[in-house]
This record gives structure tokens, C-alpha cells and sequence, in this order.
């Protein structure tokens, strides 16, 4: 590890994070404009190597806890969703296909600071065909989170074909692999025209035919294929999506909520009611049960990653554990969005002026609470788990 790289991590991942707000403040705007993370800002977080943090430490990367990845992407939610959204896409993705490559190819594609991975949902059909050596990929996928900000590499999901149309099969079921290619070799396809969280770029993108090498074809999901014998890998990526999105939603709500707090200690006064927000009974007592969403969310959010993580550093991580990390995320992100809401509400007209900190970042919050890790059938998966309802537990 360089000199540089050793002094920056004097500081815990969080810590950077929050020194990096300044920075964030100033170029939310412009980053919300461009659709993408300005220059800048991508230099910063390779300087304070913010994008290998669940990366193997084999491959130098930091393979930081999950407490602390939850607590980077709430700092860096908090500073700016759209940048803490792509760090938490590009840290997961990144680290959970490198910990299934052989070695060599994972360090040739991760193995600097800039180096990152943009990720996307499969759009339509996807066809991967098996070939010798490799694999011959065609379809389109969506929602590649920060596919312009980093050494440009892309992913892709597809389940694996035979040349002659029928499933290939592997460890005893249809095989489905993640593929990384150079964002080069794929047809961009420039959609990312939304609500909020515009700029994580999430541009769409499609490839057709082209030549997969079995190195750079992992199975990320496969405990057989599984090099890397850490607990972050154990874990698996869908609760790790989960636990950096929800600290995104809930550094977003606690900045909104911090801003509306700021409007009553600043003596605004509703053209509504008599007196100022901070003399107004009803205000005291939303502010009151805010604070106590957030700070609840947080704490069963954290109780259940510390316990998550033990369990899978101890080899003993069970389906019980796995549900309540399940809960504790969408419970999360859902208590962040009623948070942000009440606070952009509660805040009246001020909130939808440019200059002040509400309407950016409320179009950010709106727009994380429509991600699939909100989504409320988690719940119920949850629930029926509880109940002993017999049912095929999805993947979590």
C-alpha cells in the first residue's frame, strides 16, 4: 500500500466521508445539473479511496465492517445523495464479483483507487450463450449507477444457454452469472432524465453478442465459487445494497430534518398562524417524533448489522438474522421517507426555492423511497417468516 493510501486511512471510512461534506455542498447543484458527478468530486473520493472500502483486502481494498459501510454512505448521504448512492452501488458491486474472480483478473479490473463498478437491472430479455472459454452476451439493462465516474466498467445479470437454446446447468441449478466489460464495448443509451438522484448517471445500456472470458464472469451469489472467505462476502449482495441504500435515506432525512429544525431556531413565521414555528405547539411535537423516527430506525438498523456481522464472521449467520437485517433496511428507508416528507412539508413555501436546502434533496429522498430495497413486500416476506406461514423465502 503507497504512502498517500496509508494516511488516508488514519481516518475510519465515515470520518472521510464527512470531510468530504464541504466539497459535496458546494457541487450538489452542479451535480444535479450535469446528471453526473462532476470531476472533481470523483478525484476526491479515488483520493480518499471511498470506492474499495467492501473490496478484499487481497485485492487492497479496506473489506471495512458493514456498521461502518452503513455509516459512510449516511455521511455521504447526508452531504449528497446522488454521490452516496454511486458509492454504494460501485462498493458492492465491485466487491462481491471480485470476491468470486480468480485473483489476478479481479486486481486487473479493481486494482486501483479510481476503479469501480456501475451496475444495472436487466431490461427485457438477456441472452448469455456458453462458449468455449467464455460467453457470448446480448441484451439491454437499466439503471447503471455510476457508469461515467470511474475506470469504466460495467455488469450485467443474465442466466446462462447452451448453443443449443436449453439451460446450462451448474452446482445443480440453471446457471446465472454477472458479466464485467468495458463500458467501451456497450451501446450507452443517455435516459437518465428524472425525478431526483439525477446525478448518479444511471444511464441504460445494451451490448450485443459480444465475448464474455470465463474470468470476468462470476457467479456472485455461488457459495461454491466464493474465494474470498470474509464476512461481507457471506452476507451476500442484496442485504448489502440494502444496508448502503437505507444509510443513504437516512442521511438525506436527517439533513431535511436538520433544516427544518434550522427554520423554527431562525424565527420563521407561518403567514397561517400567530407566533413563530419554534413557539408553535404543534411544530415542538413534530419535531419531537421525527427526531425519534430517525433515531429509532437507526438504532434497530445498527443493532441488526452488528449482529448480522458477527453471526457471519462466526460461519453461524442464519435465516432469522438475514430477516431481521431484511426488516431493519426496508423498515428504514421507509421511516427516512416519512421524515423527509413531514420536514419538506412542515418547512412551507421555503422548500420549493432552489437556494434552500429542501427541494433538491426532497426530489433525491422521493426518489430513493421508489428503490426495490423499499419496497414493502419485503415486509411481508418478513412477516410471513414470523407468522411460519409456509412460503419460498426470496432471495435475501
Amino acid at each position: 500500500m503507497d504512502t498517500h493510501v496509508q494516511s488516508v486511512l488514519t481516518a475510519s471510512p465515515s470520518e472521510r466521508a464527512r470531510a468530504l461534506q464541504p466539497l459535496l455542498d458546494a457541487h450538489g447543484p452542479e451535480i444535479d445539473r450535469r446528471r453526473e458527478v462532476t470531476q472533481e468530486v470523483v478525484e476526491a473520493l479515488a483520493a480518499k479511496d471511498m470506492l474499495r472500502l467492501l473490496l478484499p483486502r487481497s485485492l487492497g481494498g479496506q473489506e471495512i465492517g458493514l456498521l461502518e459501510f452503513c455509516k459512510t454512505t449516511e455521511a455521504l448521504g447526508y452531504a449528497d445523495a446522488s454521490v452516496a448512492w454511486f458509492v454504494n452501488q460501485s462498493n458492492v458491486s465491485s466487491a462481491t464479483s471480485a470476491a468470486a474472480m480468480p485473483h489476478d483478473s479481479a486486481l486487473a479490473v479493481f486494482g486501483t483507487p479510481s476503479a469501480g463498478l456501475a451496475w444495472g437491472a436487466r431490461h427485457g430479455k438477456s441472452r448469455a450463450v456458453r462458449v468455449e472459454g467464455g460467453y457470448r452476451l446480448t441484451g439491454t439493462w437499466s439503471f447503471a449507477s455510476g457508469g461515467r465516474h470511474t475506470d469504466g466498467w460495467l455488469g450485467a445479470h443474465s442466466a446462462i444457454q447452451n448453443p443449443d437454446g436449453t439451460p446450462h446447468m451448474r452446482h445443480g441449478r440453471q446457471d446465472d452469472r454477472s458479466f464485467i466489460f468495458r463500458r467501451s464495448d456497450a451501446k450507452i443509451i443517455d435516459d437518465w432524465h428524472v425525478l431526483g438522484l439525477r446525478g448518479t448517471g444511471s444511464d441504460s445500456y445494451s451490448v450485443e453478442d459480444l465475448f464474455i472470458p470465463d474470468d470476468r464472469a462470476p457467479n456472485r451469489e455461488a457459495r461454491e465459487e466464493r474465494r474470498e472467505p470474509g464476512p461481507i462476502y457471506v452476507i451476500g449482495s442484496t442485504l448489502l445494497y440494502a444496508t448502503g441504500f437505507c444509510g443513504v435515506a437516512l442521511g438525506i432525512a436527517r439533513r431535511l430534518f436538520e433544516a427544518y429544525v434550522g427554520l423554527a431556531q431562525g424565527g420563521k413565521k407561518s403567514r397561517l398562524a400567530q407566533g413563530s414555528m419554534a413557539e408553535n405547539n404543534g411544530v415542538q411535537r413534530d419535531v419531537a417524533f421525527m427526531e425519534a423516527k430517525l433515531a429509532s430506525a437507526r438504532a434497530y438498523l445498527h443493532e441488526a448489522l452488528g449482529e448480522v456481522y458477527a453471526a457471519a464472521a462466526a460461519g453461524t449467520l442464519s435465516v432469522d438474522q438475514r430477516m431481521k437485517l431484511r426488516l431493519a433496511t426496508t423498515y428504514g428507508m421507509n421511516e427516512a421517507t416519512d421524515v423527509s416528507v413531514a420536514a419538506f412539508r412542515g418547512a412551507g413555501s421555503v422548500a420549493i426555492i432552489n437556494s434552500q436546502p429542501f427541494e433538491r434533496r426532497f426530489r433525491d429522498a422521493m426518489s430513493a423511497s421508489q428503490h426495490q430495497q423499499a419496497a414493502l413486500i419485503h415486509a411481508e416476506m418478513v412477516g410471513r417468516h414470523i407468522i411460519g406461514v409456509e412460503s419460498k423465502i426470496q432471495h435475501i
